[in-house]
C-alpha cells in the first residue's frame, strides 16, 4: 500500500511516495491479526536517507571549536592515530620542558610526605577487631562429604609397624607407593636406588643446587688441510680417516680440491666434516665424489650449512657404488626438512642394501619407522653372512682396536 504526495517549490514538481508496511498473521481461528511496523528513524528521517549523505561536506562546514567539540563526543577506535589523540582527554598547560626522571621523582615523593593522611574513624588498637568481621558460611553437604576423611582398618601388624617407623622408612615408603609430592628429588631418587635418605631432610626439606661438573673443552683440531689434501691426492695408505671437523675458514676452493682428489683415491674410509661450514655448492661437489669414491666406509656431513634437497642429493650419491655404511647429515640451517624430502629420503634409504646407519632428523612417524625397519634388515641380513660381516666396517673392529667378531 503507497501513497503519493506531490509537493511544487518554485515550478518544480517532486513526487514523495510513503509506502506503509503490514504483516498479517494467521490463526488457527477465522480471526486475523494486523500489526502495523514503523521503519527505525534518527532526528525524524529514515535511516536509509542517511546512506548518500556526504559527509566530507558537512564536516567542511564546521568551524575548528565545532570539530573540537565533535572529536571530545568520538573514542576513535584507530590504531594510526598516537594514542594523545585517541583518548577524549586534552591538556590545555604549556609543556614545562625535557622530563627530569629525578626531579620528579622527588617532587612525587615531596607530595607524598606533605599529603595529611585520612583521619581514621576509629583509631586503631592491637587485639581488637574493626569494622564487622567475617564470618565462613557453613560448609554444604556435599563439601562435608568431600572432606570427611575414609579411614581403613590395617590391622594390628601394620598400625603397630606404622607407628613404630622412622621418619626415612615412611619416605622410602612414600617413594615406592609413588607419592612424589610428599618429598623432594633427592628423596626420591635416593630411595629408589637404595642409598640412603640424605642428612638433615625431613619432610620440609629444601633441595640444594649440587656444584656443576667441570668439564674441559676438547682440543682445537691441529690437523693440516693442506697436507690431508696433499696425501688424498697421493692416494696415501696411511691416510684412512680424514678429520677436518671444527677447522673453520676452510675456503670452498680447498673443499672442492679435496673432493676432486677423493674421487680417484682408493684407501680413505672415513671422511669427517662436522661444523665447517659446508654449503651446497661445495657439498654437490662432495655428492659427485662418493659416486666415484669405491671405499668410502663413512661419510660425516652434520652441523653445516646444507639445504634439504642437497642431503637428498648426498644419500642419492650413495646408491651409486653402495658402499657406504654410515651417514650423518643432521643439524644443518634448516632443521625441517619437509613431507615431501622425507619421503624421498625414505624411498632412497629402501634401496640401498648396505647403509646401517643413518643420522638424521626426521620429522614424520611413517619415515621414521620405515627407515628403521630397513636399516635393521640390513643390519639381520649381513649377520648372518659370515663372509658379509668380515667385509663392513660396522661389523669388523680392527679399526676400533677389538677382536673379530666369530
Amino acid at each position: 500500500m503507497a501513497e503519493t504526495i506531490e509537493e511544487t517549490y518554485e515550478g518544480e514538481v517532486r513526487r514523495k511516495v510513503i509506502r506503509k508496511a503490514f504483516r498479517i498473521e494467521e490463526t488457527s481461528s477465522t480471526t486475523t491479526t494486523t500489526t502495523m511496523t514503523t521503519p527505525a528513524k534518527l532526528f525524524g528521517k529514515d535511516l536509509g536517507e542517511y546512506d548518500e549523505v556526504d559527509v566530507d561536506e558537512l564536516l567542511s562546514k564546521l568551524s575548528p571549536e565545532e570539530i573540537n567539540l565533535l572529536a571530545k563526543e568520538v573514542d576513535p577506535d584507530d590504531s594510526f592515530l598516537p594514542p594523545s589523540q585517541r583518548c577524549n582527554y586534552e591538556c590545555e598547560k604549556d609543556p614545562t620542558g625535557p622530563l627530569n626522571r629525578k626531579k620528579l621523582i622527588d617532587h612525587i615523593n615531596k607530595q607524598a610526605l606533605e599529603t595529611p593522611d585520612i583521619p581514621e574513624l576509629k583509631p586503631y588498637v592491637a587485639g581488637t577487631v574493626r569494622g564487622k568481621k567475617w564470618i565462613p558460611p557453613p560448609p554444604t553437604v556435599k563439601e562435608q562429604e568431600v572432606q570427611e576423611q575414609i579411614t581403613i582398618d590395617l590391622g594390628d601388624e601394620y598400625e603397630r609397624a606404622l607407628t613404630d617407623a622412622t621418619q626415612e622408612e615412611i619416605i622410602d615408603l612414600a617413594a615406592i607407593l609413588g607419592f612424589h609430592s610428599m618429598m623432594n628429588q633427592d628423596q626420591y631418587h635416593a630411595s629408589l636406588l637404595n642409598k640412603g635418605q640424605p642428612v638433615g631432610l625431613g619432610w620440609d626439606g629444601i633441595t640444594k643446587a649440587s656444584t656443576p661438573k667441570f668439564f674441559p673443552q676438547d682440543p682445537p683440531n691441529m690437523t693440516d688441510v693442506d697436507k690431508t689434501i696433499q696425501q688424498v691426492k697421493d692416494d696415501d695408505r696411511t691416510l684412512i680417516d680424514l678429520n677436518w671437523n671444527n677447522i673453520k675458514n676452510i675456503s670452498d676452493e680447498k673443499f672442492e680440491t679435496l673432493f676432486e682428489a677423493m674421487a680417484a683415491n682408493t684407501h680413505l674410509e672415513t671422511v669427517s666434516l662436522t661444523n665447517v661450514g659446508l654449503t651446497d655448492r661445495t657439498a654437490l661437489k662432495l655428492a659427485d665424489a662418493i659416486e666415484k669414491n669405491a671405499t668410502l666406509r663413512v661419510v660425516n656431513v652434520e652441523t653445516n650449512f646444507i639445504s634439504p634437497t642437497v642431503i637428498v642429493r648426498l644419500i642419492k650419491s650413495l646408491l651409486k657404488t653402495k658402499i657406504v655404511e654410515e651417514f650423518r647429515a643432521s643439524n644443518q640451517r634448516l632443521q625441517v626438512l619437509g613431507n615431501k624430502n622425507e619421503m624421498e629420503i625414505t624411498s632412497l634409504v629402501e634401496q640401498n642394501p648396505t647403509l646401517l646407519r643413518l643420522g638424521l632428523h626426521l620429522e614424520y612417524n611413517d619415515a621414521r619407522h620405515r627407515i628403521a625397519t630397513h636399516l635393521q634388515r640390513n643390519i639381520d641380513t649381513i649377520r648372518k653372512d659370515l663372509t658379509l660381516r668380515l667385509q663392513f666396517r660396522f661389523f669388523n673392529n680392527l679399526h676400533r682396536k677389538s677382536a673379530l667378531i666369530k
